[in-house]
């Protein structure tokens, strides 16, 4: 018999007010509706990666800006708001932060365990979901344990376990899609059945970012081309309405095989209602795809159909409304409104104020698995047999930055073994974001030699960018570090004393390129500005640059290990506007660092002194640092710093001979 909209729920009710004024008021479509008309609301989460606690665990803290406890609130509201409403998640919602590390690493997952971000979606009580790239990072074994757990069906249309000539012969992994029975209310309160459609899709790119979980054990079908096979036969099983779960971004209108970012040529797929949207981590709709052909960035449309993405962690909850009318035994979308709710808000002077409180039902049925991941992130994970410290990371190579740059190297040469790209030189770049600066004289990396907790990661890198690799020419890797190199002052040769640093450079556009050994001669002007606009173009202040002992031609070809900010121009570096990536990883560099400092037990994280600066005879500089850098000056290498004083505003000062 079909049931009703609005799951049964013997918890606690989800009916609140919202920022002090209530929310629960009828929707527009809903107050419209007439007789044989029915109003339906779907509401979606996407990208929640375990974030279930308004908290981060990374820096050991409260947030305003995630978690299912928060966007709760607006799926109460909207049930309150609307006759008939659909709940779905659009996947990666099993990795993404330490609890879910702490789960897979630590407690594990046996027959009949719940992962904790399973027992929130049942609190909250979701429809469906479908599977996210994330996912599968954890195993097979491992993500099938935690799915038996779900109250509600989770479905996934082209990963499957051995192909047959056609999608709909497959033996996918689980359930491609599900025909859901529910009862619509129409506008005079005369209830109608409706069968409702949901299929999902994963970016086949899984094959590569998790090959040694995968490989010899499913396969990644395109997913448009799975959608044009099975949507037809959802439609013959009865379907009166189809909604895919897209776990692809928004991209490109034209369809190639296997996009990762496949979205827009979905919605073209006949028979396909409406999307919801993820992966990129991005809001829809939003200005962000006013460009975008075959989208209407405003309304919310993609090819004309309603879609939605509801930002990434909690971040937003997406909502799709469907004025649906009864056409003899058949349902049809007769009007549509897309709109997506925050859960928070950022102020002019920075600061978050929370939009929603807490459903505590949701943080009551996760106490025990928050206290347990509290108490993993601030045990140790690994060892560092040298201090992490950044207070010379300006002025000579750091082991702050290093051991970055090792991740990411590390990481990258695996994504790609296999692939294409798999035979070039692969180097690394990072920055350090933790330098003095603006942030005052206590604003530095500073973990000691010995045990290293998860939340130590948040003090080696402090923002949540992902990894990404660019393919760029050895000319490139020359102007991406004389770009790097404006961070400092010319120095007349004899002077002295002259100060070092440019002030209005900020730090985490220094990047060190680990792989290849390099000299920056100050006696040069800078060739770029400090925001990356050419300054002097004969510049050359990068001397000596050679990778495995031989000279750096410019026709070389590297690819770059980095993050995401910088490869798609952020900071705009020569070889990084965006057209040079050649992979995205579906990781954070943080949790890259996690994974590698886990891996190797001990990590050796000092600094090979594969830069520094070009001798200058009787020529010396002075620059600032924070005052507990007198603890590891003496262990800095390819540099000659003494003392110097005291600098202002509780700086330390120092000497370096060049």
């Amino acid at each position: 018999m079909p049931r009703p909209f609005g799951p049964a729920m013997t918890r606690r009710s989800f009916l609140t007010t919202t920022a002090g004024a209530s929310m629960i008021a009828l929707h527009p479509f809903s107050a419209r509706a007439a007789s044989g008309q029915a109003h339906l609301r779907i509401m979606e989460t996407t990208d929640l990666h375990v974030h279930v606690w308004p908290y981060d665990y990374y820096s050991d803290r409260p947030r305003d800006t995630v978690g299912l406890s928060r966007v709760a609130t607006h799926i109460a509201n909207i049930r309150a708001e609307a006759t008939n409403s659909l709940l779905l998640d659009n996947g990666d919602f099993l990795q993404g932060n330490p609890m879910g590390d702490y789960i897979a690493y630590e407690r594990g997952m046996q027959e009949g365990d719940m992962h904790p971000i399973i027992t929130a979606m049942n609190t909250v009580g979701f429809d469906a979901s479908t599977l996210g790239n994330h996912e599968f990072n954890y195993g097979l074994d491992f993500l099938m344990k935690s799915l038996a757990g779900s109250d509600f069906p989770i479905v996934s249309a082209n990963v499957v376990k051995s192909e047959a000539a056609d999608p709909t012969g497959d033996d996918t992994l689980i359930e491609p899609y599900v025909i859901l029975d529910r009862v619509l209310k129409d506008g005079d309160g005369t209830e109608h059945p409706i069968k409702i459609g949901l299929i999902g899709f994963v970016p086949p790119q899984i094959m590569n970012w998790d090959r040694k979980h995968l490989e010899g054990n499913v396969t990644a079908r395109d997913i448009v081309q799975t959608a044009r096979a099975y949507v037809p036969q959802m439609r013959e099983q009865g379907a009166d309405i189809i909604i895919a779960l897209s776990h692809s971004g928004i991209g490109s209108a034209d369809e190639s095989d296997g996009m990762e970012n496949a979205s827009v040529p979905l919605a073209s797929v006949d028979g396909i209602d409406a999307l919801v949207t993820g992966h990129s981590h991005l809001v829809f709709p939003s200005p962000t795809y006013a460009d975008y052909a075959a989208v209407d960035a405003e309304n919310g449309l993609i090819h004309g159909k309603p879609a939605t993405m509801g930002g990434f962690w909690g971040s937003h909850l997406g909502v799709i409304d469907l004025m649906l009318e009864r056409d003899g035994n058949e349902w049809r979308v007769v009007n549509t409104a897309v709109e997506t709710r925050p859960i928070s808000k950022r102020n002019e002077d920075r600061s978050i104020t929370p939009l929603v409180e807490d459903q505590q039902a949701v943080l009551d049925a996760t106490a025990g698995d928050h206290e347990e991941t509290l108490a993993y992130v601030r045990r140790a994970v690994g060892k560092t047999a040298a201090p992490l410290h950044s207070y010379f990371a300006l002025v000579a190579d750091d082991p702050s930055v290093q051991i970055v740059s090792i991740a990411q190297k590390w990481y990258v040469q695996e994504m790609l073994a296999g692939t294409e790209y798999a035979g070039l030189p692969i180097l690394s770049a990072a920055a350090p974001f933790k330098a003095g600066g603006r942030g005052g004289p206590e604003y530095f990396t500073d973990v000691p030699a010995g045990d290293v907790a998860i939340k130590n990661v948040a003090d080696l890198y402090l923002y949540p960018n992902t990894v990404r690799a660019v393919k760029i020419s050895g000319a490139e890797v020359r102007d991406w570090l004389e770009r790097s190199a404006g961070m400092f002052n010319q120095v007349e040769p004899g002077s002295s004393d002259a100060p070092l640093l440019n002030p209005s450079f900020p730090s985490y556009n220094f990047d060190v390129m680990d792989g290849v050994t390099y000299e920056i001669d100050l006696s040069q002007p800078s060739k770029f500005g400090p925001k990356g606009e050419m300054l002097n173009p004969d510049a050359n202040r990068i001397k000596n640059l050679s990778y495995n002992g031989q000279p750096v031609t410019d026709d070389m070809e590297f690819v770059i290990a980095t993050n995401n900010y910088r490869a798609s121009g952020g900071g705009s570096f020569p070889g990084a506007d965006g057209s040079t990536v050649i992979f995205e990883a579906p990781d954070t560099n943080r949790d890259v660092i996690v994974r590698y400092i886990v891996e190797q037990g001990t990590i050796q994280p000092s600094a090979d002194a594969n830069w520094k600066f070009s001798p200058l005879e009787n020529t010396t500089v002075l620059f600032e640092t924070g005052p507990k850098g007198a603890d590891y000056v003496d262990d800095v290498k390819g540099a000659l710093i003494e003392p110097a004083g005291e600098g202002a505003d509780g700086f330390a000062l120092y000497r370096l001979k060049l």
